[in-house]
């Protein structure tokens, strides 16, 4: 190994939160090293939003992040919002556009943002980034932390862990961010796929039959509901409703669908007053995908008109379908989990600056933290605000 080189700070992650970590604290004039085992920058941002990156979200607020301390990510997310992004963005000359539910989007490539995150950490010149240097060893001495990476080895008082966790290993993602941290003293809450397909067991195998049918829906876990889409895979199910919930999910946990959330109670009563002689399968399919509809008259034995049903057995059918139980048997894990859930505890953590508390000089940030955010662009603000305000501290 050659002499240690010495930086005012190691950023641990060359993705969306140690990228803007250390543009930032490059324009404060720190002098910072990137170091990323990957052979490119921001691969996750690359594959988001169908190529186009859902690089934030009008709508954040903290309640929209899941952790074992729902309080963490307030002052963060309050300090460095959408808007200030947004303004990123726009200083860069990226068209975006704003889809449903306060999503925002790259009219253009996903790159876009891989590239302006790249110039602003030129933009300081204190900003030295390694691609395709694999992490050796991790160690603190004399107030200093040493990485030697490759054939190299540097020293710094700051080290920042932004590694991010477990989910899309393709992409060369791994639990280092919780093995480094234990390492130095802090706590690790236990991760778990997020934002993830749930695959249904052999018994619901009707259901898988549909693979390919998509519907509005409201799908609950617990106190946790979304009104969007669910799709049914040849494995279960999955779609942006299903992803949402799964968040949330736990293995013993059913998920409840309303597979007519825009339909009023009593709308079968009134189709039967309207139309008795209707097969009530047809009635059925009128406001449903139809093989749905079919698997779920099926699975309730509706045959005949709806006229030769009572109103209460029609209501009981109502019912049903507004509150339809699977019990997942588990998800498709973390191959297929755009985020974790769980990861470094934040009780060991600062709030402001994301620094440990009994380990001077570290920092933690972005997905390897217990903070995780809904669906539609929220998990990439939290990589943005707490790059953010690590930043300010190194």
């Amino acid at each position: 190994m050659t002499s240690p080189e010495i930086y005012d700070a190691i950023i641990l992650g060359a993705g969306g939160a140690g990228l803007m970590c250390a543009g930032v604290a490059g324009q404060r004039g720190r002098r910072v090293l990137v170091i990323d085992h990957a052979d490119e920058p921001g691969k996750k941002i690359v594959i988001s939003g169908g190529g186009r990156c859902n690089f934030t979200n009008v709508g954040t607020a903290p309640d929209r992040y899941i952790s074992a301390n729902p309080h963490f990510a307030k002052s963060a997310l309050g300090r460095y919002e959408a808007r200030d992004f947004v303004a990123l963005v726009e200083k860069h000359g990226i068209a975006w556009h704003e889809k449903t539910l306060g999503q925002l989007f790259c009219d253009g490539s996903a790159r876009q943002i891989v590239t302006m995150l790249l110039d602003e950490c030129d933009a300081g010149g204190g900003v030295t980034i390694r691609l395709g240097h694999t992490i050796h060893d991790v160690r603190h001495a004399d107030g200093a932390f040493t990485v030697d990476h490759g054939a190299r080895t540097a020293t710094a008082p700051a080290l920042v862990i932004a590694t991010g966790g477990p989910s899309i290993p393709k992409l060369g993602a791994t639990g280092f961010a919780y093995d480094l941290a234990r390492r130095f003293g802090l706590k690790v809450v236990e991760p778990r796929p997020a934002l993830v397909p749930l695959t249904l067991p052999g018994a619901e195998s009707l259901f898988r039959a549909l693979s390919g049918v998509s519907a509005p829906v409201v799908a609950r876990c617990g106190k946790a509901a979304f009104a969007e889409a669910a799709l049914f895979t040849h494995r279960g199910l999955s779609g942006p409703a299903i992803l949402q919930v799964s968040s949330y999910w736990r293995r013993g946990d059913d998920v409840a669908i309303d597979f007519l959330p825009d339909r009023r109670p009593g709308w079968l009563v009134a189709a039967k007053r309207t139309r008795p002689r209707a097969a009530l399968r047809t009635t059925l399919g009128a406001a449903l995908p139809d093989r749905l509809a079919g698997a779920l008259a099926d699975r309730l034995g509706i045959e005949g008109e709806i006229g030769a049903r009572s109103d209460a057995a029609l209501t009981e059918i109502e019912r049903k379908i507004a509150d339809w139980r699977f019990l997942p048997d588990g998800s498709e894990g973390f191959a297929k989990a755009e985020v974790t859930v769980g990861g470094i505890d934040t009780a060991g953590l600062s709030s402001q600056t994301m620094a440990a508390r009994k380990m001077p000089g570290l920092y933690a940030i972005g997905e390897a933290v217990d903070v995780t955010g809904w669906l539609g662009g929220y998990n990439f603000q939290w990589a943005w605000a707490s790059g953010w305000a690590a930043a300010q501290a190194l």
